[in-house]
């Protein structure tokens, strides 16, 4: 990206992606396109995966163009910070297909019975713990509930919901933190 183009025009790039106009978006590719993958290059390592990461990112920005708010941040920081987040995701699904490659073969139908089949006592102790977890829930403020409920139920990172919810992430970071605490404690009375 040239480092002559200035946030506003970016700004507004960004305000026609959210409109859905494709033309805008491939110019900010164009524009952005190369420091973008060098930022998922340095995170990921490989040259394959960041383009990978790249396109999943511009999917990304495509989809939520629209909660980008220029008072929060500069939008190269912006998108950025999406690269940064889908990077890493993709680095922990790596991660995870390759623990399944590391159990033999003999070990994966014990592995796959074990997961299919819970013991009735874990069952009931599951269901238990997931009524008191939901009633320990009701009692956070609603805006503490979803935060909490989008960070570990659809994985988002804090970035990712102060974006979504367009909060500040200081505010995001704060509201999970003593969600988590309300929790713990609540749960502690009930086990």
């Amino acid at each position: 990206m040239s480092t002559n183009t200035p946030d506003h025009e970016l700004m507004e790039l960004l305000d026609r992606v959210a409109a859905r106009d494709e033309a805008a978006l491939k110019l900010l590719y164009g524009l952005t396109s190369s420091r973008m993958n060098g930022l998922a290059l340095r995170i990921v390592g490989n040259k394959e995966w960041a383009e990978d990461v790249l396109q999943e990112s511009f999917l990304g920005i495509w989809r939520s163009a629209g909660s980008y708010r220029e008072s929060l941040s500069p939008p190269l920081a912006w998108m950025g910070m999406l690269v940064r987040s889908r990077a890493l995701d993709f680095l922990r699904r790596r991660r995870a297909e390759r623990l399944h490659l590391n159990v033999p073969i003999e070990d994966m139908d014990e592995l796959l019975a074990e997961k299919n089949v819970p013991e009735p006592m874990q069952s009931a102790e599951a269901s238990e713990q997931a009524a008191v977890l939901h009633q320990c829930m009701q009692r956070l403020e609603p805006p503490q509930r979803e935060v909490v409920s989008m960070a570990y139920l659809k994985d988002f990172s804090h970035s990712e919901l102060a974006v979504s919810l367009k909060l500040p992430l200081g505010t995001v970071k704060t509201w999970v933190r003593r969600s988590l605490e309300q929790l713990r404690k609540c749960m502690a009375r009930h086990v």
